[in-house]
């Protein structure tokens, strides 16, 4: 395998793994179930005034509780649905032409 050809290969895998990375998400997972925790440990510690504001609705605690399973669930959905990885170019023959199949 020629030198070219290996650094190609290299730049291909840690695309892909950027890809994976920096998938939208794992992201808005994240994000929604860090902020659903820290919204629900704010619910649980409310006290009676802050209850009384919301007329008796722990608004925080069902707030944080939705952000908590919306980020869940895109965690769940990114572990059972992961990116498929990018399919390689075909090769070209010595005239500049792909060989194989073409793709879109």
């Amino acid at each position: 395998m020629s030198e070219l050809q290996r650094e190609v290969s290299e730049l291909e895998k840690k695309s892909a793994t950027a890809a994976r990375l920096f998938d939208i998400r794992r992201i808005i997972g994240g994000l929604f179930t860090l902020y659903g925790v820290i919204v629900t440990i704010a619910g649980l510690t409310a006290s009676e005034a802050d209850l009384e504001k919301a007329e008796g609705v722990n608004i925080n605690l069902w707030t944080g509780l939705g952000m908590l399973a919306l980020g869940l669930f895109f965690l769940v959905w990114l572990w059972l649905r992961p990116l498929a990885p990018p399919t390689p170019p075909a090769p070209e023959d010595g005239d500049g032409e792909r060989v194989g199949p073409a793709g879109p």
